[in-house]
């Protein structure tokens, strides 16, 4: 679902990119992008969500680019002025990932993980957060409200997140 993106724009060069032919594509739009949220096979030990992949599949009848790292923040429960920005540390380097319509390109959000049992505990003595869904942006793509496929709560401490830039490749 997108959302409006206040500022930011993504190169509108392209390079091969998944389903893609060379050529410069213009920026995806937010209304061209369609989401989704899974669990990611590799994480951190502990007993919350760990890490996130989250798809960016292009919905429209044209090729278009993204690039860039996301931002990330815990959904405000249908209120965007409730939502809570995550601190973001970015890990990897970008580069343009041109998607023909009905391609994909991926971003993995890693978590500090909850530790324990039943309600848990986080390492640094701060309260586990669950978050419901999350507001996933990418620069001149618009913000996006993803949720776990299974619609389960995602759990992490600290409000922290490392993030890959957009890649043609699904991580695990």
């Amino acid at each position: 679902m997108p959302l409006a993106d206040p500022a930011g724009s993504a190169s509108s060069g392209g390079s091969g990119g998944e389903g893609g032919s060379s050529g410069a594509a213009p920026a995806c739009a937010p209304a061209d992008l369609g989401t989704e949220g899974h669990q990611a096979a590799n994480h951190p030990p502990g007993t919350g969500t760990g890490a996130m992949v989250v798809g960016f599949k292009n919905t429209s009848g044209n090729a278009c680019t993204l690039q860039g790292f996301p931002t990330v923040a815990a959904a405000g429960m249908t209120r965007p002025d409730l939502n809570r920005p995550l601190a973001v540390t970015r890990t990897g380097s970008a580069s343009p990932v041109r998607l023909a319509p009905g391609h994909t390109a991926w971003v993995k959000l890693t978590f500090v993980q909850v530790q324990g049992e039943a309600d848990g505990y986080c390492v640094s003595g701060a309260e586990p957060q669950t978050y419901p869904t999350l507001i996933v942006g990418l620069p001149g793509a618009g913000r996006h409200q993803v949720q776990l496929e299974d619609a389960r709560n995602i759990a992490a401490c600290d409000d922290k997140v490392t993030v890959t830039p957009v890649s043609e490749s699904k991580p695990s």
